[in-house]
């Protein structure tokens, strides 16, 4: 096993990878059911949604309906294996609804919150 710093956001982590022979490699994988599509927005003119990437806790909302938001902003803060992931708009706009509260569990793919 070869360990490695690697340095997120300004956070320094030290991982170990292992190399696995071919036939590890090879070996069939249980496959895991795929996820299912999230669901859509309330409508077509409600903006685009903002899902979460992975299954975690949302830790904090930092908008709300009616906020002016830039892109880049951090719209929440999701909680997923112990590491704190901050959501960001994907785009100037407001939001026009949010989905979520702090301490709710989410599901990857859940509609967070919009923004139009």
């Amino acid at each position: 096993m070869k360990k490695y710093r690697v340095n997120v956001n300004g956070t320094e982590y030290e991982i170990g990878i292992e190399l696995m022979s071919e036939t590890e490699a090879s070996a069939p994988k249980a496959a895991s059911a795929p996820a299912a599509a999230p669901a859509p927005a309330a409508s077509a003119g409600a903006g685009e949604a903002v899902n979460s990437p992975m299954p975690g806790t949302i830790l904090s909302v930092n908008v709300k309906a009616g906020d002016a938001v830039k892109k880049g902003q951090v719209l929440m803060i999701l909680e997923a294996m112990k590491m704190e992931n901050e959501i960001m708009a994907g785009a100037d706009g407001t939001v026009t609804a949010v989905m979520v509260n702090a301490g709710q569990a989410v599901e990857a793919g859940a509609a967070l919150c919009t923004i139009q």
